[in-house]
């Protein structure tokens, strides 16, 4: 190991020095003291800033007392002063927020802000990161130095994405399409303009590479001294060398625990609102508030080179295939990469300050080895100093932000994967507006710590197996049906064996098993995680999830796309089964459930017992939070699993398994928020649920339920409590891929057998299995919404096509409705389109829409119809000149849509492309 003070000659002896002295401790069994790191941190160490925040540290900051008197009260109190402690202050008082407090247990940066390399790249798989890393660009670079006169360190040297395959340039092709619906300049180069591009780089194995001129660097220190000193000028407090020791919380009259202050070894302060930006230390903080915080400390490492000749100016590199960066460092450069075997830091010390770790050099051997081939100069350059410091981790690469579901008033800013100085500024933003507002700005469903289940966020195993696959694929190609190995089977339904044995291959949400697709190849099971054989664990051989996961790998179509035409033609021509029992399955019951229904849907529910509605739910700015399905329940004479007992009314909810925690937070905290008398109980666990469609399912149904299922007993939108073979179910008359259909809720224990009596007498109809691949395409195919694709927290239902859900006309309030009736008064600045596209070429989202020559949006949703032979997309159009979108302003434009830099000829449609008259819901076929 390198050793503080004495560098390494040159990175190649660096690689003859780790081949020479292999650790004993590589080939141990995997356990908890062999992932983590022997050594303790390294009190001082030689790093790369010109200037850092320690300088002048001197004995303890700590034992010196806080840097200034803490108030009595605050109406925020921010826990951290990293990147994102920071720019949360700086935008809550940027928003108005008078009376803001950070609180940093030691200087400023100094836990593991102040080692991170800085890196800004625009460009990433996702719109909404795209617009998070816009808006922290524009802070550093721009908005910082016009208010306070000061340089933030922002230095724009540009980036280099680079590509040594096919399928990575693919990757790099759709960013530079999605970027031209936000305005990010890129170009896709050749290995020949590379090597004019970057004189020194290695282009001999390159398929090309993706400049992005704007992209930079931004400098830790003087970016979170800019942010503060701008935030203090607004009224806000920053307190250094003050620990928190505890948090404050109060039982109010409902019994919901809200924050009522923070307690440090200074004294108190009394407050309605904690944000936890602790980085690491987050999980700790939480823990003080009885609130899981979801994330793993791992090192992460980065050298520096001594000078090299021609460096300067050169863009930053990440050579994603070799999982290596280059940050220039002025005339030198930092070199680091994410590996597949990271070292935990099992006991996070809370005195780790300004602190770095021992580099293992046999872990970061093979990042030297990507540098050297990419920058062949490397090989005899010297190293000046090594970077090993902790970072934090989360189970599925995302930060956790928002309101913990524990406890009111509680906020998390944390676990950002070493991405938290360039997400910083967006994130921030969005945070202030939360705190603030109840909800952010942007669609951040992905960072809401509500994401999760609760029965995974103090899961060990489950968080550490999925933060260690997170790490190590980290630049892995982002391929749109990937599916993770790590933490699986965690949550299994009560037909899974049953499926499996079928041939089933299984996809992973939040924790369950659901149905992806079928093969007929026998069963693929899901095996225990093997850490892909680091740590001394053996990789499994013949691993027939993997493999099958693996021909995924494309952005073609995949080869498992006649498997998924054939569930889906079954479904549109006799009949497809799906096995739905990972929905949410909710009872809203109580004395006020009535009232609380009123406000928190957007449609009618109130209507007789028996009637089912999709509705909206939605936020204060009327915004969607979540589409549903809500069924009247009638008092009944007994409580069961399938109709609970209650007073008042009653209502039975049923909401996509993926965010079914999302809506059962959003839901309960309405509920608190208006003291409503009414109870939310979850029968997730409890009920299987299964449906049945397409032309024969109401002949396959009649020989197994015991009712008329005819148009006239049993309606679209209504739902029965009935017998299927001899248990008690609830048939709804519904359907979510456009087709005839019912859903069955069915206890748990009735599960298989009614699954199997619906696949026996299903036999002569042509009846499959089919899973949420077929739905995904039938519902695009008939144009119904998907939460979270094309209908997200910042979509309202009027943009999105879904008026109709909303009793706009009825003068009962509901929440969202004064955001709605506001919109609809100055016209809709973006309105949701379907585009067709006779190319048969394959969309996955992400795709610049082209109007009229000019750039009008993105692809949010897109899939192959298989009933009428072309591809389908679903994406939001503006007016490029800022003004209301009306439906004769889509229907007057030529259309193109992007894909891969290649554009496509494009029809806007304006109703469903498939039976736009809605017959086949109504049986007439």
């Amino acid at each position: 190991m390198l050793r503080p003070g004495v560098p390494m000659a040159s990175l190649s002896r660096a690689l003859r020095v780790a081949a020479a002295h292999p650790r004993q401790s590589a080939t141990r069994s995997l356990g908890p003291c062999n992932l983590s790191s022997a050594a303790g941190p390294t009190a001082e160490k030689s790093v790369p800033y010109q200037r850092t925040l320690k300088e002048g540290q001197g004995t303890s900051a700590v034992a010196q007392g806080p840097s200034r008197p803490l108030p009595s009260t605050a109406n925020v109190v921010v826990i951290g002063g990293g990147s994102l402690g920071c720019q949360t202050l700086y935008h809550l008082a940027k928003l108005g927020v008078s009376g803001a407090v950070l609180l940093e247990r030691e200087r400023l940066t100094s836990g593991t802000t102040w080692h991170t390399a800085g890196l800004l790249w625009q460009l990433r798989p996702s719109d909404v990161e795209v617009e998070l890393l816009a808006h922290t660009r524009r802070v550093v670079s721009q908005e910082l130095e016009k208010e306070t006169g000061l340089h933030t360190g922002w230095i724009q040297n540009g980036g280099l994405f680079i590509a040594s395959n096919r399928q990575r340039l693919d990757e790099y092709k759709r960013l530079m399409s999605l970027g031209k619906a936000y305005g990010v300049e890129s170009h896709v180069l050749s290995p020949a303009e590379t090597k004019t591009l970057y004189p020194l780089m290695n282009v001999d194995d390159l398929y090309g590479t993706l400049y992005v001129p704007h992209d930079g660097t931004m400098d830790p220190a003087g970016t979170c001294t800019t942010l503060t000193r701008a935030a203090a000028a607004r009224g806000a407090q920053v307190i250094e060398n003050c620990p928190v020791t505890g948090i404050c919380v109060r039982t109010d009259d409902f019994g919901v625990r809200r924050v009522a202050g923070v307690e440090t070894q200074h004294g108190s302060i009394q407050t309605p609102c904690v944000v936890n930006c602790a980085g690491v230390w987050a999980s700790a903080v939480g823990r003080m508030a009885g609130v899981k915080v979801p994330l793993v400390a791992m090192h992460h490492a980065y050298v520096v080179t001594e000078r090299i000749e021609g460096i300067q100016n050169m863009p930053n590199v990440r050579d994603h295939d070799a999982s290596v960066y280059l940050r220039l460092q002025g005339d030198a450069l930092s070199v680091g990469g994410y590996e597949a075997n990271p070292i935990f830091w099992e006991e996070v010390s809370d005195k780790f300050a300004f602190g770095l770790f021992d580099l293992d050099w046999e872990v970061f051997t093979q990042h030297i080895e990507g540098a050297i081939n990419r920058v062949p100069v490397l090989e005899k350059t010297g190293i000046k100093s090594t970077v090993c410091g902790p970072e934090s981790f989360t189970p599925d690469h995302k930060p956790l932000m928002g309101e913990a579901p524990e406890l009111r008033g509680f906020f998390l800013g944390c676990g950002f994967n070493s991405a938290g100085m360039m997400l910083g500024g967006g994130c921030g933003q969005e945070l202030a507006h939360w705190i603030i507002h109840g909800r952010p700005e942007k669609d951040m469903h992905g960072y809401d710590i509500r994401r999760f289940h609760h029965s995974l966020t103090d899961h060990p195993r489950w968080i550490r197996e999925r933060s260690h696959e997170s790490y190590a694929k980290n630049y892995s190609v982002v391929f749109p049906h990937d599916e993770p190995l790590a933490g699986r089977n965690m949550r299994r339904d009560p037909l899974h064996e049953e499926l499996l044995g079928q041939g089933c291959v299984f996809q992973e949400r939040h924790g369950w098993e659901r149905p992806g697709w079928f093969h007929s190849r026998g069963p693929a099971p899901v095996l225990a995680y093997d850490y892909y054989g680091a740590y001394g664990s053996h990789a499994h051989r013949d691993y027939a999830y993997r493999r099958l996961l693996g021909a995924e790998y494309t952005f073609d179509f995949p080869p498992h796309h006649d498997s998924i035409k054939k569930e889906c033609l079954a479904c549109r021509g006799a009949a497809a089964v799906f096995d739905m029992s990972y929905f949410g399955k909710f009872y809203l019951v109580g004395l006020d459930a009535r009232e609380a229904a009123d406000w928190l849907f957007t449609a009618d529910v109130s209507r007789p017992p028996g009637s089912t509605v999709y509705t909206c739910m939605l936020n204060q700015r009327g915004g969607t939070e979540s589409d549903l399905t809500v069924s009247r329940l009638a008092p009944g004479p007994q409580a069961s699993l399938l109709a609970p007992a209650f007073e008042g009314d009653g209502y039975y909810l049923a909401v996509g398994g993926a965010v079914a925690q999302h809506n059962w937070s959003h839901i309960t905290t309405v509920l608190q928020d208006r003291k409503f008398r009414c109870q939310l109980i979850d029968s997730s666990e409890d009920l299987g649920m299964i449906s049945i469609q397409g032309p024969a399912s109401r002949a396959i149904l009649q020989e197994v339920l015991d009712a008329d299922l005819s148009n006239e007993a049993f309606p679209f939108s209504t739902h029965k409590l009935v017998t299927a073979t001899g248990h008690l179910v609830r048939a709804m008359r519904l359907s979510f891929v456009g087709e005839l259909g019912w859903e069955l809720h069915i206890p748990k224990t009735s599960c298989v057998p009614v699954y199997r009596a619906v696949m026996a007498a299903g036999a002569k109809h042509g009846l499959v299995n089919a899973g949420y691949r077929a739905i995904d395409s039938l519902s695009t195919e008939k144009g119904y919404r998907h939460w979270h694709a094309d209908l997200r927290p910042d979509d309202s239902p009027l943009e999105a096509g879904l008026a109709f859900t909303c009793r706009l006309k009825s003068p009962v309030p509901f929440l969202g409705r004064e955001a709605l009736e506001q919109q609809r008064a100055t016209g809709l600045c973006r309105r949701l389109v379907c585009f067709t596209v006779e190319d048969k070429v394959p969309m996955f989202g992400l795709e610049a829409i082209w109007r009229n020559g000019q750039v009008v949006g993105h692809v949010r949703r897109a899939d192959f119809g298989f009933a009428i032979e072309k591809t389908i997309a679903y994406g939001y159009v503006r007016d490029p000149s800022g003004g209301p979108v009306s439906l004769d302003f889509v229907k007057s434009g030529d259309y193109m849509l992007e894909r891969m830099g290649v554009t496509y000829a494009a029809q806007a449609h304006l109703k469903s492309p498939f039976d736009p008259d809605n017959k086949r819901v109504k049986g007439i076929y």
